[in-house]
């Protein structure tokens, strides 16, 4: 029988071991970011995460590879003011 990717690690009775790692969420909603992209716009501004469900009084927060609906603060005059899907990089 051939089995296929993931393979069961745990056999009965163990447990599987190994290290886990999280990346910190260091960019609040409100942050203001520097655009790397060539499309005009130099300044981003965090206004929501995707994906994040929100609790009462905790703003949600953004790491690396996270979704973010962003406006143009500072860059050609088209972008401005208007929102944006942007993935942080």
């Amino acid at each position: 029988m051939i089995s296929s990717f993931p393979f069961n690690l745990q056999q009965e009775g163990e447990a599987v071991q190994g290290t886990s790692s999280e990346v910190s969420r260091g960019l609040s909603m409100v942050a203001t970011v520097n655009c790397m992209n060539k499309m005009g716009a130099k300044n981003l501004y965090i206004i929501s995460v995707k994906g994040i469900n929100g609790c009462l009084n905790t703003l949600p927060l953004a790491c690396v590879g996270d979704m973010v609906m962003a406006t143009v603060k500072k860059g050609k005059p088209d972008l401005r003011k208007k929102v944006l899907p942007t993935v942080i990089v």
